[in-house]
């Protein structure tokens, strides 16, 4: 009987350890709302800060946060940490970095939530708000002349590689469902320019700690 009950014991007191490690607090997030500037988003450190500043206010402190987005000289999958990433709502997206961008990842319109834990709009919906910047591949890595300027611009010169938070689009195409990569802005980096494919300058946030 002892040696059932310290049996019992050990076992449970691994359990709480494999829950302690991971830390299901809020690591991912649509942002809300973007700079109100269209792709001019200060650049990484200003996107950094929009993060960061987001998820302050939405209580969650004492975490390191990185925009996903890439560069002419880096890779948005070199950004943000190894991973997990947990939504607003406990809900796992990702272990790490591999998994996020293979078909293993849970994104979707449902869990793609932004810092407060709601929805954001996607296709179908008014309006539509899917198009979510990145200047990226489907592998994470940057894409030549598609991230305005390095997120500098808001006129009407340039181009953005956006993905779609709801994995949907004009076909089934993977790049109508890629949550990283779909397709360019078009008519250049303003508010109005992403506004007019369905997108509104939101972008993702990840915490790397």
């Amino acid at each position: 009987m002892r040696r059932l009950l310290l049996v019992t014991a050990a076992a449970s007191l691994a359990a709480i350890g494999v829950a302690s490690s991971q830390d299901a607090t809020m690591s991912f997030f649509v942002t809300s709302v973007g700079s109100g500037k269209g792709a001019d988003l200060g650049g990484l450190a200003g996107a950094d800060a929009h993060c960061a500043s987001l998820a302050e206010a939405a209580g969650v402190a004492g975490k390191t946060w990185r925009a996903y987005l890439s560069t002419s000289d880096t890779d948005a999958r070199d950004r943000i940490g190894t991973g997990p990433w947990f939504n607003a709502k406990g809900v796992k997206i990702a272990d790490d970095v591999a998994s996020l961008h293979s078909d293993a990842n849970a994104i979707t319109k449902q869990t793609a939530l932004n810092e407060k834990g709601e929805v954001v709009n996607g296709r179908g919906d008014k309006p539509n708000r899917h198009d979510v910047l990145t200047g990226s591949k489907p592998d994470g890595t940057k894409i030549a002349d598609q991230t305005c300027g390095d997120w500098t611009l808001s006129g009407a010169e340039g181009a953005a590689m956006t993905g779609h938070h709801d994995r949907t689009g004009l076909d089934d195409s993977a790049a109508a469902k890629s949550w990283n990569s779909s397709h360019a802005s078009r008519g250049g980096c303003s508010q109005e320019a992403l506004r007019s494919t369905g997108g509104d300058g939101l972008f993702y946030c990840f915490a790397v700690n």
